[in-house]
């Protein structure tokens, strides 16, 4: 833990407010405290507003799940519903669904992985890359970059068109489908929709390399500042495959510790509660979970594309794995922990996802007629998958009438929030400390949370606005400077400094 986490508020420092902080679950808001030379103190991401989905689903029958906790996320639905039917899998007395059903669950997460990761990418994080932290900001946002590189920017529309497609046919609707039920699915694919989304699947794939050796480029460029901004030692939490291999859907957990020695291995994740542990900090609505074993100061861990891609032994798709193979090199085969290569781990896995999809539509199971299996009921169910931004929990009990006692979900942002506030406190210190505030500066801020992609529960923010304000306060609470960025881009009240 740093002392900037532990700083307190003595009389004197001056406080900044970042607020509101945008592509986060909910509202959130980042704090900095100051000396009078501008010299940072502490540094903290506050995430503001309680969920509280666990409490209003107690009382709901199981069968609902599925269908109703994807409503936490209109950008990443299938993963908050593929999890709810792993764990109503266990409800039902399910151990193994039928491979239709397997194939079928797949096909739609790696459908959502392929249309996420894409926007989260080309709308949201390559403006920035493109054309720079300091550029203009009317025009660094999705409209910039199709003006200044339309390959680009279509290349990015069409992949999630794609993995909407995919999405569409798998579950029944582009946004909140029904398609994956407890013990397995309600429909399988039929020849002409797999043929459908065959004719364009070499496309998609051909992209998703474009998009890998778009982020490789932009590294090369300027491997020194990739490799500085926002880089820090930690625990790395992913779900590999039996034999090792990079896996979305199924498998065990792996936990690597900053030198990439192993932590645990091939974990059920049926057991993640004797491995991980949520605290509670009184500024933050959202936990700070962290592996038992090593407490909550040094147990902390990062999730998602990046922690993936270092946990894994190989990728089971040859471009995708030789994609990996290049991005390894970078940090001389040792986990990479800067934060800016999120971007290039989260297209390797776009390539891979799209890889994946066509291996899954050449596969005879994806038109079965065995959907659905049961079995006894059972008190508790557990579900896990690897969501686009992370590690992803469901956790469910119900009484002998089905219905929902209690719950407990972990979302991919939940499990990357202390690793999101070192992040903040890395760029302020190294990019703010001792400077006056202007708007490319605070953007940086905004950059470093961007490349975890924090899930959104509402995705209704115009592309390429990022409103803010910023308060620069005495230490007796009076404004002393303030700045402010909208759709217009930057400006200043003009209060002069004490």
């Amino acid at each position: 833990m740093t002392s900037l986490e532990t700083a307190a508020n003595p009389q004197g420092l001056k406080r900044v407010v970042i607020e509101p902080v945008t592509r986060v679950e909910g509202h959130g808001k980042v704090t900095l405290l100051l000396d009078d030379d501008n010299h940072i103190h502490q540094a903290r991401l506050h995430i503001v507003e309680f969920r509280g989905f666990e409490k209003f689903i107690q009382g709901r029958p199981y069968w609902e799940l599925p269908v109703v906790v994807q409503r936490l996320c209109g950008i990443c639905p299938v993963s908050h519903h593929l999890a709810a039917a792993k764990a109503t899998d266990m409800l039902v007395g399910v151990d193994e669904i039928s491979p239709t059903a397997l194939k079928i669950r797949q096909l739609m997460h790696f459908g959502q992985t392929v249309q996420s990761h894409a926007v989260h990418f080309f709308h949201l994080a390559s403006p920035d890359l493109l054309f720079g932290y300091d550029d203009a900001v009317a025009h660094r946002n999705i409209v910039g970059v199709i003006q200044d590189h339309p390959a680009i920017g279509i290349q990015g529309v069409k992949l999630r068109k794609y993995g909407q497609e995919v999405i569409r046919l798998t579950s029944g609707k582009r946004v909140h489908g029904t398609g994956a039920i407890p013990g397995g699915v309600n429909k399988s694919l039929s020849r002409e929709e797999r043929d459908y989304l065959l004719a364009d699947i070499d496309q998609m794939i051909a992209w998703g390399r474009d998009a890998v050796h778009l982020c490789k480029g932009l590294y090369e460029k300027s491997p020194a500042y990739h490799l500085e901004f926002a880089n820090f030692p930690s625990n790395m939490l992913g779900m590999i495959r039996d034999d090792g291999a990079l896996e979305l859907y199924h498998g065990g957990l792996r936990a690597r510790d900053p030198e990439g020695k192993t932590i645990f291995d091939h974990v059920d994740y049926r057991h993640y509660d004797d491995y991980i542990h949520e605290a509670i900090k009184p500024w933050s609505y959202m936990k700070f979970p962290f592996i038992r074993s090593l407490g909550p100061d040094r147990g902390w861990y990062r999730v998602g594309p990046l922690a993936r891609v270092n946990n894994c032994d190989f990728i089971s798709t040859p471009l995708a794995e030789a994609e990996r193979q290049d991005f390894m090199k970078i940090s001389g085969g040792h986990p990479v922990h800067a934060t800016l290569p999120y971007h290039w781990a989260r297209m390797i896995e776009l390539l891979y996802s799209a890889e994946m999809i066509k291996e899954l539509l050449l596969d005879d199971d994806i038109g079965g007629s065995e959907l659905v299996r049961r079995g006894e009921m059972r008190e508790e169910g557990i579900g896990l998958v690897e969501a686009p931004r992370g590690t992803l929990f469901h956790h469910y009990r119900i009484n002998e009438e089905g219905l929902v006692t209690k719950a407990n979900l972990i979302v991919s942002t939940t499990n990357n929030n202390q690793a999101m506030n070192e992040a903040i406190r890395d760029v302020a210190v190294k990019n703010l400390d001792g400077h006056e505030l202007t708007e490319p500066l605070l953007n940086q801020i905004e950059v470093a949370i961007r490349a975890y992609d924090p899930c959104l529960s509402c995705a209704t923010h115009a592309l390429g606005k990022m409103p803010l304000e910023v308060e620069l306060l005495n230490a007796r609470g009076e404004t002393v400077d303030k700045v402010s960025r909208g759709a217009g881009g930057l400006s200043t009240c003009g209060l002069p400094l004490e």
